[in-house]
């Protein structure tokens, strides 16, 4: 008789990833203005291509809100060209850093004062922010308990059969996971960094 393989737990996936492939250290930036600014920058590319327009602003000493909300839309889009849309991602960035002025006097402390429902809608109500831009900066700057999802996350969970959950709403995603995990920061940050890795590494065999 067939039996179905038995679906592992959210929280035992993660030690299965964690045990093969150690702590990742992820989110690459220096602050949390520059974390911000690469979630919006990496939307539809690769991370390669946003670490090379991160590399032109701070080159330009242009990885502060004060600084983007000064500068002509012209010259960051040039300065973002890499990280691919740079005309639609200059945008993007401008309508957080006005939202950030309009609303906080320029302070990403007052922003991130606000309780993370309330933090979230905002964020949300962004133009260009939708909800894995919103959850990333959340998690990696504003430091919250959100689980980020990606496309990584539902392919990482369909090949462990959760196809059903994989292919419903992103919030129903994220729910599956922080439904059966602590509400801890640096595991989330982890399990998702986890994910992307295994990803990637699954990506490099099957081109050998």
């Amino acid at each position: 008789m067939n039996r179905k393989k038995q679906r592992l737990s959210a929280l035992k996936l993660y030690e299965t990833l964690y045990a093969q492939y150690g702590p990742q250290g992820w989110w690459p930036g220096r602050t949390r203005a520059e974390i911000i600014i690469g979630a919006i920058l990496t939307q539809n590319t690769a991370w390669i291509n946003v670490e090379k327009a991160i590399a032109n602003l701070r080159r330009h000493r242009a990885l502060n809100f004060e600084t983007l909300r000064k500068i002509p839309r012209a010259q960051i889009a040039e300065w973002i060209r890499p990280a691919g849309y740079f005309n639609q991602k200059t945008g993007y960035l401008k309508a957080f850093v006005q939202m950030l002025h309009r609303d906080c006097d320029g302070s990403l402390n007052r922003l991130f004062k606000l309780e993370t429902p309330a933090l979230r809608k905002k964020l949300l109500a962004v133009k260009g922010t939708g909800p894995e831009t919103a959850d990333s900066i959340l998690l990696y700057a504003a430091k919250r308990p959100v689980f980020v999802v990606d496309a990584y996350t539902r392919r990482f969970l369909a090949a462990h059969g959760y196809k059903k959950t994989a292919a419903a709403s992103y919030d129903s995603v994220a729910a599956f996971f922080t439904a059966q995990l602590p509400e801890d920061v640096q595991l989330f940050n982890e399990y998702h960094a986890l994910i992307v890795r295994r990803a990637k590494a699954q990506k490099r065999t099957r081109a050998e």
